[in-house]
């Protein structure tokens, strides 16, 4: 993994209003994926806190929840995540809160039943973050780390390739665990996991295309415009005979691994 100081730079890269813009071309969550996190609450009262909640797509759904979850509280440090996830389906529910600030420093105005982070610890003081976590949660609440993927996509290879010539990102692991990480550094103890069946997303090119300038890695704001259209040619030159009717199937599936943070 890169460095604490590399890490800090690309997370910066999210506050940027078009990385929060592109983030409406990544596929949504399946609806399995609300069903298992909903089951982890057990207790009282039914509040949510999602870590790094940027435009809200986990927080959002679980916030349209009556009867399973009473309050959401969406951390996100990003006032253009903010701003794009008000605007979304669902962003001014009167069950779901923002709160602007850093993971490691925001007040938890709450005692929460369950913590998610969806694609967000990455980028933050794990050992503080974890134990701020821990201290809000409920007895017996749980912090579900969901991961979305599309598995393996006929045009892999290619895309790989592309990817390392352009990514902001060094020291790129694709076998890294970050569920894993956390437990072997005795941070997260590990309860349960489960591997969500896939799902369908059919996406025109062009929008797949953008989804990539949604990461911190590759965002259009940190390449020059004749770097972007490169990357933008390759991208579309390697999924090109894959279309179907103008469009690409897309199977995603979720991984949630959960447990509880350690004392």
């Amino acid at each position: 993994m890169p460095d604490a100081g590399r890490l800090a730079g690309l997370a910066a890269t999210f506050q940027h209003p078009g990385v929060a813009a592109a983030y409406r071309h990544r596929p949504p969550y399946p609806a399995e994926v609300f069903d298992v996190l909903t089951g982890l609450i057990t207790g009282e009262p039914r509040w949510v806190l999602d870590l790094g909640a940027g435009e809200g797509a986990l927080a959002r759904p679980l916030a349209a929840r009556p009867g399973q979850v009473d309050r959401v509280d969406a951390v996100e440090i990003s006032a253009a995540m903010i701003e794009t996830g008000r605007r979304r389906p669902g962003g001014d529910s009167a069950r779901l809160r923002w709160l602007a600030g850093a993971a490691e420093t925001v007040p938890l105005p709450g005692r929460y039943a369950l913590v998610t982070a969806g694609a967000s610890l990455h980028w933050m003081d794990w050992a503080l973050v974890l134990r701020r976590a821990g201290q809000a949660m409920t007895p017996g609440a749980k912090l579900a780390i969901v991961e979305l993927s599309y598995g393996r996509l006929p045009w892999h290879d290619e895309l790989q390739k592309i990817i390392a010539r352009h990514s902001r990102a060094t020291g790129y692991d694709p076998d890294f665990s970050l569920p894993r990480e956390l437990a072997r550094r005795g941070l997260l103890r590990l309860d349960g996991q489960h591997r969500t069946a896939p799902v369908v997303f059919r996406q025109r090119p062009e929008d797949y295309l953008e989804q990539f300038h949604s990461t911190s890695s590759l965002a259009r704001e940190l390449m020059p415009p004749a770097e972007a259209a490169r990357f933008g040619a390759a991208v579309l030159a390697a999924v090109r005979d894959h279309e179907r009717d103008g469009l690409l199937d897309l199977p995603v599936t979720t991984d949630l691994t959960w447990g509880r943070p350690s004392a």
